[in-house]
């Protein structure tokens, strides 16, 4: 029964609108297809060199291994109701010499589970590829506004300056911390390799026990050699110890260090959002010539890339619970409701995830930054961040730090309702003002002082620091 898919059936979102052609090849049926093909071939060609089959088969077996046909494959698992045995089925009408010694002495996991370590291999090596030369824009941005003071919040208060450079630097080390998770993870992958139904080889044994006629020089393999020579040809080191299937803790892994990274830059859209309001206005998605930002209101331009960031990094992190209850739940030597929500996780946290990279690095590229925004913001805030300064520099003059504060705090409150109700900030004045301040400085000092750009430490030092850092891991 053939089966067709168009937009007058379901079609995941994934499908065609989130992810890249890229990532949807890796999940699509047709690659896992030829991966299980190829795994076949690679036990063969194992059993071949023990004199277990003959090179005509082998070589029947890989002159097919491109003539996927999903169709009829799906044909005879409407009958038998097992899709790998339904695709030794079609392989094996294909191949007139090999097609009777495909999967010999397996089990499906044997195949099914080396051929998804060896997909999450792939999408971790090609999201590793986009992060980096995320981290690459996120760090040339690091270092263009180093040095330039904006106003920071705690609370999402106004709050002591910062620079936007060390800001950027916050999302740039949470990538960073993502990058080596996700390099550690992908240098684990391990596939089950080749143990048979319960992980203890027995199939594997017999095949290759010797025959009861067998001549005692006739050299023999065991399954741990068999194994090994058929995870060499596929570049995948197998773990020593598996049941049915691979330990399902390493899916937990890889879906853990998908939703940090994507933890990461929920965060960064997040805030790109609260700075793109029009009450802070300092930040900008970039927007297009022809871009509609609402269908009500035209003058809108929502953080729609931002928004779409949130919505996504909120699904992948729900996908590692669960790849929590399948690990936790794989009783004994193995249960099988692990499979089906397995075909959606993998596929659906990769595409998402790299979705939330492609638009994370466009926003990062060509962020908009108003600069006088920024500014005004720092004048209209930093005042009050700045006279800490004023107290600490008094302090060190005699005064009485308690005292300093108390009376600090009666003008800031003073000057911040005049704030709220629309008037100018009249707290240089009022400090400027007061005698009490000024008998240890004078009202120029006390200006000065009240200049919170000057007030960022070494932010700029600090943020530089990690942009070297970022270009010297991402080229190791």
């Amino acid at each position: 029964m053939s089966q067709q898919f168009n937009h007058q059936t379901y079609l995941s979102p994934f499908t065609w609108r989130y992810g890249s052609t890229e990532m949807r090849h890796i999940w699509s049926e047709a690659h896992k297809r030829r991966l299980w093909r190829q795994l076949w071939i690679a036990l063969a060609e194992a059993q071949r060199e023990v004199g277990l089959v003959n090179q005509a088969q082998v070589d029947d077996l890989r002159a097919h291994i491109d003539e996927i046909d999903v169709d009829r494959a799906h044909q005879i698992e409407a009958e038998i109701f097992h899709d790998l045995m339904a695709e030794v089925k079609t392989f094996a009408e294909q191949c007139p010499i090999g097609g009777g010694i495909i999967h010999l002495g397996a089990t499906s996991m044997d195949i099914e589970d080396n051929a998804d370590a060896l997909r999450l291999r792939e999408s971790v090596d090609l999201l590793l590829t986009k992060l980096t030369a995320l981290l690459s824009e996120v760090a040339a941005q690091i270092e263009r506004w180093a040095a330039t003071p904006i106003i920071g919040f705690t609370h999402l208060q106004p709050a002591e300056p910062t620079t936007l450079g060390y800001r950027l630097a916050q999302y740039g080390f949470d990538l960073l911390t993502d990058l080596t998770e996700l390099r550690h993870v992908r240098a684990g992958i391990r596939g089950k390799g080749f143990k048979g139904a319960v992980g203890t080889s027995a199939s594997y044994e017999e095949l290759l026990a010797p025959a009861p006629n067998a001549s005692p020089a006739e050299p023999t393999w065991s399954a741990a050699q068999l194994e090994a020579r058929i995870m060499t040809a596929i570049d995948l080191e197998p773990f020593p110890v598996a049941t049915q299937t691979y330990p399902r803790k390493q899916d937990w892994l890889v879906l853990n260090a998908l939703a940090g990274l994507a933890g990461s830059l929920y965060k960064f859209a997040f805030d790109l959002r609260l700075l793109q309001a029009p009450s802070l206005g300092e930040w900008g998605e970039p927007f297009g010539r022809r871009q509609v930002g609402s269908s009500a209101m035209p003058f809108k331009r929502n953080p729609i890339n931002a928004e779409n960031i949130d919505s996504l990094a909120r699904f992948v992190a729900t996908l590692p619970r669960v790849a929590w209850d399948n690990a936790a739940h794989s009783l004994l030597e193995r249960t099988l409701d692990d499979s089906a929500n397995r075909r959606e996780i993998f596929p659906a946290a990769f595409l998402a995830t790299d979705e939330i990279v492609r638009r994370a690095t466009r926003l990062i590229r060509d962020l908009r930054i108003d600069e006088a925004a920024m500014a005004r913001n720092l004048d209209k805030f930093g005042t009050f961040a700045a006279t800490e300064r004023v107290m600490m520099t008094a302090a060190k003059l005699g005064a009485d730090r308690q005292e300093m504060h108390e009376i600090i705090r009666e003008h800031s409150m003073a000057a911040w309702a005049d704030l709220a109700a629309g008037r100018p900030n009249s707290l240089p004045a009022r400090l400027t003002a007061d005698e009490r301040l000024t008998i240890y400085l004078s009202q120029e000092e006390i200006v000065q002082l009240l200049d919170a750009g000057h007030y960022v430490g070494d932010a700029p030092k600090r943020a530089k620091s990690l942009a070297k850092q970022i270009k010297e891991t991402i080229t190791s």
